[in-house]
């Protein structure tokens, strides 16, 4: 079945501060929805609000159709940060910990991360010390954990930033081979190049508010906004 996350009229200040101000999207299972701005520029705001770690100051969502709050889209929804946390645990261990909370059996689990790692190239890893890994390693292993909780709603804040490139690769041919009517994969970053290559849709975020939502093609060729034009011509002043 596929799924269905719409916002209205998110706000968002932290202080004298506005991080979000009247976001509004509607989006749909079986797409990747790129996030592109600037830092700063409320991307990973939205990413928190979308994991259920904090509250939007106003607005509403809805998923499926029905209104939800924090607590109900930390149901439905996994975040992956920019940065890895690994348990001092073996890469089993820090792959079988959310399992085991949802009391999956043993036998299970282990079939389970063998695939997640296999998404993500990192077969025969299972013993591996997580925190012993390379940056690039434990971002895989990071996402092979997202994967494993199958959730409806993906959030991927700057999956690959200061990666090398070949870890970045195989992050992003995993994260193409999950897309499913039953998911949305939001993705935030600030890179053209991989916005182009990943989105089924992108959303330029600047100061806070949507400047632009459009398929890569008329995003990049054809912007109606030009503060989208500057960005992607980089001539924004920030």
């Amino acid at each position: 079945m596929s799924v269905r996350l719409q916002l209205t009229d998110i706000k968002k200040t932290y202080r004298a501060v506005t991080a979000l101000n009247s976001v509004s999207l509607d989006m749909m299972g079986g797409k990747i929805i790129v996030l592109l701005g600037a830092n700063g520029a409320g991307k990973s705001t939205l990413m928190r609000i979308l994991a259920g770690l904090e509250d939007p100051d106003s607005g509403t969502i809805q998923f499926n159709n029905q209104t939800t709050d924090a607590k109900s889209i930390r149901r439905v929804s996994t975040l992956v940060f920019q940065k890895s946390v690994m348990f001092s645990l073996s890469v089993y261990g820090n792959l079988a910990y959310g399992l085991k909370i949802r009391g999956v059996p043993e036998g299970e689990i282990s079939k389970r991360i063998a695939e997640a790692l296999e998404a993500v190239r990192l077969s025969g890893f299972e013993k591996r010390r997580a925190k012993k890994l390379s940056g690039g390693e434990q971002q895989r292993v990071a996402l092979a954990r997202a994967f494993l909780l199958n959730s409806n709603v993906l959030l991927l804040d700057e999956p690959t930033a200061n990666l090398d490139p070949n870890s970045a690769a195989i992050i992003e041919k995993a994260i193409l081979a999950k897309k499913s009517s039953s998911r949305i994969i939001i993705m935030a970053t600030h890179n053209l190049n991989q916005a182009r290559r990943m989105a089924d849709e992108i959303v330029h975020i600047h100061n806070g508010e949507i400047v632009e939502a459009s398929a890569p093609e008329d995003f990049f060729e054809n912007p109606k906004s030009e503060v989208t034009r500057k960005f992607i011509n980089g001539e924004l002043d920030f």
